[in-house]
């Protein structure tokens, strides 16, 4: 196999795998497209138009430890894509501490990046690797606007809440489902508290003359990334959705899940979160039209006496998780890592940084005040 493919898109065949192919042949960098199914493969990335005449290769591999590991074997970077992330992302962290390879994910589900700073953040730390979930618009917008918000003396609490308006994608659909039926936290006091199940919350977001209902959409990877860090006592995230009906629909399904299924056993639980998400979204959605799908994050920070709001405002969240997936391919092989072990994507390659990016190509832009 080449030597000069020093980078691994793990499920390259999916609706991100596909945008993070994308952002990575804009840059020049020579990839491996894995998955379970290479004919697949091909005939997924042959829809890409940008990558042609792209340097990449289309690798079948079993979805086991020792396979991946053999596949990761002599590379530097692994962006895993495959979700959901605790029901199918372990083997694949695994094979990345074996073969030596930094790890990034697009996670969205709070118990994995837990459980990954709880038993593999030493281990990835002790190799001189990274291990950094969530580098996807969900939870690295709002871990972007925190440390932004913490560049003001005193802040220390954070409250954060995302508006999205794009479509959702196969694989996430199934995730969201079963991060809302899960156990949920937000950071009070600098302990993680849980919030309660089935539960939505009205929000107001800058600009917006109509308030939103938002759930807790699994409490967001930043308080498990600001727990333990001295700056910050409070963290709650939450999420919500231009298209309210969509909305409601879900959160009706987390009422029936709490009248029907909350007693199953874990496994029969996932099984149904897993079918009734299949039930939501049957297709993948049409790449995104940055004039139609627009977000908005909004991180208020609040310390004793003094307060500041941060603002970012963009397009396109799954076309910004593509970018996140390929700028940290960029970044590790340029020697620009800033940290090892388990980090959040701010603190590997840093918020404005990472924001720059984001702005470069269009897709963000951010507005601070003192209020």
């Amino acid at each position: 196999m080449s030597t000069n493919h020093q980078v691994v898109v793990y499920g390259a065949s999916g609706y991100t795998g596909k945008l993070t192919a994308w952002k990575l042949a804009e840059r020049g960098i020579p990839f491996i497209a894995a998955g379970r199914n290479a004919e697949r493969l091909q005939m997924e990335l042959d829809k890409v138009p940008e990558l042609k005449g792209a340097d990449y290769e289309c690798v079948e591999v079993a979805h086991d430890r020792k396979a991946l590991a053999g596949l990761f074997a002599g590379k530097k970077v692994v962006v895993n894509i495959v979700g959901p992330f605790m029901q199918l992302g372990l083997p694949v962290v695994e094979a990345c501490l074996d073969a030596g390879c930094h790890y990034f994910d697009t996670t969205g589900e709070m118990d994995w990046v837990q459980m990954l700073k709880q038993e593999f953040g030493p281990r990835f730390k002790a190799k001189g690797l990274a291990l950094c979930p969530a580098n996807s618009y969900m939870w690295t917008e709002g871990n972007i606007a925190a440390e932004i918000a913490l560049e003001t003396p005193g802040i220390d609490t954070l409250d954060i809440v995302y508006l999205a308006d794009s479509q959702v994608s196969v694989a996430s659909t199934a995730s969201f489902l079963r991060m809302c039926t899960n156990p949920q936290h937000y950071l009070q006091n600098g302990e993680l508290v849980m919030w309660p199940y089935a539960t939505s919350y009205t929000v107001q977001l800058p600009g917006e003359h109509k308030a939103f209902n938002a759930l807790p959409w699994s409490g967001g990877g930043e308080p498990v990334w600001f727990e333990g860090d001295p700056r910050v006592r409070n963290c709650s995230v939450l999420v919500s959705f231009r298209n309210q009906q969509l909305f409601a629909g879900v959160f009706g399904l987390l009422q029936k899940f709490e009248a029907e299924c909350r007693e199953l056993p874990q496994a029969k639980r996932e099984e149904i979160t897993n079918a009734w998400g299949a039930d939501i979204t049957k297709v993948e959605p049409p790449r995104e039209n940055p004039d139609i799908n627009r977000c908005i994050l909004s991180c208020q920070g609040r310390g004793n006496t003094n307060s500041v709001s941060v603002i970012l405002r963009g397009n396109s969240p799954y076309a910004q998780t593509g970018v996140l997936g390929a700028e940290a391919a960029r970044r590790v092989l340029r020697g620009l890592l800033r940290e090892t072990g388990f980090v959040s994507p701010a603190k590997a390659f840093g918020a404005r940084s990472l924001l720059a990016s984001l702005a470069d190509e269009g897709y963000l832009a951010h507005e601070v005040k003192s209020i």
